[in-house]
């Protein structure tokens, strides 16, 4: 695979190396994703999909938010997926009846541990820390392998940040996720508090829930790589609340190419997955997205044409790597070569004294257009 990766060795000193595992939210926190609702078909489908991209563990969703979800995770559990079925609740007796009523066997467990969170909705640190306690002595009772999940962790007071944790790993909790709730963290912050808790819990696997409203989700995902989390959080497509969460998708390449880092995520069924989890969910992509977006390995610009021939000089990674071709598109920013290309992939003879006059038409047309010429409007000028 690095063979199909060209970034040259700048990144060389700064590889963290080994291997992550990814947990996937799409089901959940990004169905969050304004306007978005998927139901237990669409979201069996789904996890069918990220089963077979290789993701480790997959989020099937929160059972007690309507009859939908209850039922879909239901069937997403009871599908033989190779990855682990996780379920997600809130430090509530009712979540939590919920999870053993449908034989979950994984679940994140919830609660807001910043003042902010409890501020508002009018509970106390000590009634707080309680309820987490009696949620995780009823999971690991009830053979529930549980993650505690503190809500708006990275705003909370590091003193009973610490507490929290501390007394939900004393209470059962296996494994816990720092979770960066509205995206104020930083990466260094990310990393210092990552590598804090991993301290101050031993070997206790630590998550990273990443948002990315600061644009900053992937670069937190690998500080917490580095400081030494065990999983990462995110989305398809960068799906989630407001502007979204890490996307798994750039998390992984990002891993492997820049850091040296592997998942098991398969890159080559990436764009596939992508697309069809955009359909079902009715929104649009950039088309400029790393990764998945439709004019990564489109090329208008003449200069840019005249490399075409050596993919290594204008493009970081190869497009096998992520499943797609490569192409030549004609426009106002057309050069002679994209001219020469594109009449070879049509198979269209052009003379040379002709082309200069071809391509100025393509320009032409391009800006009248404000847009692409398309092969059945360039063949009309090549035969005009």
């Amino acid at each position: 695979m690095q063979k199909l990766i060209w970034t040259g060795a700048l990144n060389d000193p700064f590889a963290i190396r080994g291997r992550v595992g990814l947990y996937d939210t799409t089901l959940r926190d990004g169905e969050q994703t304004v306007g978005v609702v998927l139901d237990p078909q669409q979201k069996l489908e789904i996890a069918r999909l990220l089963d077979e991209l290789g993701i480790d563990r997959i989020e099937a969703g929160f059972p007690r938010v309507s009859d939908d979800d209850w039922q879909a995770v239901q069937l997403i559990s009871d599908a033989g997926l190779r990855a682990e079925i996780w379920g997600f609740s809130r430090a509530v007796p009712a979540d939590l009846e919920a999870l053993v009523e449908l034989g979950v066997s994984y679940s994140v467990i919830e609660s807001p541990i910043s003042d902010l969170k409890l501020d508002a909705i009018g509970v106390s640190r000590e009634k707080m820390l309680d309820r987490i306690a009696a949620a995780m002595r009823f999971a690991a009772a009830h053979d529930i392998h549980a993650a505690f999940f503190g809500v708006d962790s990275t705003r909370a007071d590091p003193a009973f940040f610490r507490r929290v944790y501390e007394t939900a790993v004393e209470a059962g909790a296996r494994e816990v996720a720092v979770v960066d709730t509205l995206g104020i963290a930083s990466p260094e912050a990310v990393g210092d508090l990552v590598g804090r808790t991993i301290e101050w819990l031993g070997d206790t696997p630590v998550h990273f829930h990443g948002h990315n409203d600061f644009g900053v989700a992937t670069a937190s995902a690998v500080a917490a790589v580095r400081a030494g989390a065990s999983w990462i959080h995110g989305t398809v497509n960068g799906m989630g609340e407001r502007a979204g969460n890490a996307n798994l998708g750039e998390v992984a390449l990002t891993l492997r190419a820049l850091y040296g880092v592997e998942t098991n995520l398969r890159l080559d069924r990436i764009r596939a997955v992508s697309e069809r989890v955009r359909e079902l969910s009715g929104y649009a992509l950039e088309p400029w997205k790393p990764v998945t977006g439709e004019t990564l390995y489109r090329r208008e610009s003449g200069a840019v044409a005249s490399q075409f021939h050596d993919p290594p000089s204008i493009e970081p990674y190869s497009s096998e790597l992520v499943a797609t071709q490569r192409s030549i598109v004609l426009g106002k920013k057309s050069g002679l070569d994209s001219i020469v290309i594109k009449a070879d992939e049509l198979g269209i003879e052009i003379p040379e004294e002709r082309r200069a006059d071809v391509l100025a038409a393509v320009k032409q047309l391009g800006m009248q257009k404000r847009g692409l010429v398309t092969d059945d409007e360039f063949r009309a000028l090549v035969d005009g």
